[in-house]
């Protein structure tokens, strides 16, 4: 009897499917090391919390960027303690996994994701790609001839794609996401109030506060901030309200606007038509800024409307698609080519020439 794993493997988030089980864990993507004893210190949310608070010889990192590993050891190291906090051990029945990918993923970043996954797994690994599984996940019947798109957002990444009969028809996965607008953010506070914010605090702000469109009356939140003062190097608090980052907003939301609209119009005119009559899906973390499916709607003349779970679209999608493979429903559109020794072998090879 196999054993299905399916993963979400995020910049900014790791979510872990078990099947029978459904979502087990939903931590930050990031790693706590002491640089000096070359040690791991803490993963997930235990290293979220030193983020901005350790010692210059303690370093938190992400070790993923726009969803593909940046760094193959430390991911390696988190996926392992993950996977030794849900006490996923290697039995005597197989293990599948299904890993979500950015559909722009090259060949190399895949290699080196596969031996990752694998070597922390020893299981049978697939691939599909994220707006698909997201689709999925959403309730949306991908296998259906009738076009549909989605606008997946991510911590890393936005993929944008079109499915129809099972297939991404097309698609596109650029590196600007949810973690380009917290940038985007701390880099507002400090050049407008001379406040400089830790990342933290600014995505903090960025729930509470952040929205795509100009909100009158009590729409119009306050929350307090937090940072060091830069003309006096001392602690400041102030008051900020949503207003007061919709110029940052708008500009990051028009962005994710037009890499949906290069997308659509690709669109033969009969998906067009499916997509005009059912909408445009939005998932991720990006689905949770505020009015954002509103400015979408305008700017693409299409209605867009999030999930429920936007957040959880992608793992819940890879416990359906692993059920679907086993099944023998679907194939992955992603087709893993590499789960043999030899080719195991080809798989190190390469990462030690180019990863």
């Amino acid at each position: 009897m196999a054993r299905d794993i399916g993963i979400d493997l995020g910049t900014v988030n790791v979510l872990i499917y078990l099947k029978g089980r459904g979502i087990v864990l939903n931590e930050p993507a990031m790693i706590a090391y002491d640089k000096d004893r070359k040690e791991v210190l803490a993963v997930g949310s235990q290293a979220f919390e030193m983020r901005g608070r350790a010692p210059e010889s303690i370093e938190v990192v992400q070790p993923l960027k726009g969803g593909v590993i940046a760094d193959y050891d430390l991911t390696e190291a988190m996926l392992s303690l993950f996977f030794k906090k849900l006490q996923i051990r290697h039995g005597l029945f197989p293990v599948n996994v299904l890993v979500s990918i950015p559909s722009s993923i090259s060949e190399i970043e895949r290699l080196s994701l596969f031996e990752a996954v694998e070597k922390v797994s020893k299981g049978n690994i697939e691939f599909e790609y994220e707006p698909y599984v997201a689709a999925v996940g959403a309730g949306q019947d991908v296998l259906s001839p009738k076009g549909s798109m989605v606008i997946d957002i991510g911590g890393g990444t936005t993929d944008v794609a079109i499915l129809t009969s099972g297939n991404m028809l097309y698609s596109d996965s650029r590196k600007l996401a949810g973690d380009d607008l917290d940038e985007a953010i701390q880099l507002y506070l400090k050049e407008t109030f001379q406040l400089l914010v830790g990342l933290q605090s600014v995505e903090r702000i960025k729930k509470d506060l952040a929205s795509a469109l100009f909100q009158t009356g009590e729409s119009n939140l306050m929350a307090e901030i937090k940072g060091r003062d830069l003309l006096t190097g001392l602690p400041r608090a102030m008051n900020i309200h949503t207003n007061d980052l919709l110029s940052v907003v708008e500009e990051w939301t028009e962005q994710i606007a037009e890499i949906a609209r290069g997308v659509l119009e690709q669109a033969p005119p009969e998906i067009m038509s499916d997509i005009h009559d059912q909408g445009i899906l939005l998932t991720g973390g990006g689905a949770l800024v505020r009015d954002i499916e509103t400015y979408l709607s305008d700017y693409l003349q299409v209605t867009v409307m999030s999930t429920d779970q936007p957040m959880n679209a992608v793992a819940l999608g890879t416990g359906t698609v692993l059920e679907w493979i086993s099944s023998g429903k679907v194939i992955p559109s992603s087709k893993n080519k590499w789960n043999n020794k030899k080719e195991n072998l080809l798989i190190r090879f390469f990462k030690r020439l180019f990863v």
